[in-house]
């Protein structure tokens, strides 16, 4: 009999971990505008400045359009540059070596909405696992994998915004939440890395979401 109420406890509790975890992402889509205009998002122009190390600064723009189409360009010596991107068949970057910007055959674009919209449909499990601070602010913990990738956020528990994102190679820190149109978003990101070679915090003082860009904005 205690086996299996032990089986029963087990499987209880892993439904009940499967239901908050869901029930977390749930919320955090509708408290930062709702699945509707999440979706309705077409298109993202960040502006802002990138800082790298300790006083290296930079202007910097980053635009984004669905499916997966992307272009950075920081600003140095009055000059905009492009330092990455996707035009929808080739990924490039900056070959800081050679000094020019460099086609990557093995480029693997980022999907346009974070892993947690319609993370069911993308073929994730979501996992609670408790809870735990983020600075001094209490987290939920949810983890989200899809065969052997495996990624840990950690939910506000009174706004329910993304705090932290913890990726195989990088960590992300987000804060400064403000609205853009009917959406919330963060304004400063944080990202770190344990070989700290490619470190850097952005700080957005401007985001505009569904422009309408140039044909040729993210041509290589």
């Amino acid at each position: 009999m205690k086996k299996l109420l032990l089986v029963f406890g087990l499987v209880f509790s892993h439904l009940t971990f499967a239901q908050t975890a869901k029930e977390i992402i749930d919320k955090n889509i509708e408290l930062s505008g709702g699945l509707t205009n999440w979706k309705l998002l077409n298109s993202v122009l960040l502006q802002g400045k990138v800082v790298l190390g300790i006083k290296d600064e930079y202007p910097i723009k980053i635009y984004q359009q669905r499916p997966n189409l992307t272009k950075t360009i920081i600003t140095t010596g009055g000059k905009e540059t492009a330092i990455e991107g996707f035009d929808g068949n080739k990924g490039y970057a900056m070959n800081y070596a050679a000094n020019k910007l460099q086609e990557y055959p093995e480029y693997v674009p980022e999907s346009f909405d974070n892993d947690f919209i319609d993370w069911e449909n993308k073929g994730f499990e979501a996992k609670y696992l408790g809870k735990e601070k983020v600075g001094e602010i209490y987290c939920h913990k949810v983890e989200l994998t899809k065969n052997v990738n495996k990624n840990m956020y950690y939910f506000d528990t009174k706004s329910f915004m993304l705090l932290k994102e913890v990726k195989k190679d990088e960590t992300v820190i987000y804060s400064d939440y403000k609205k853009v149109g009917n959406l919330i978003m963060p304004f400063r990101i944080e990202s770190s890395s344990s070989k700290k070679d490619g470190d850097y915090v952005m700080l957005f003082n401007k985001i505009d979401v569904n422009k309408v860009f140039p044909s040729n904005i993210f041509k290589f």
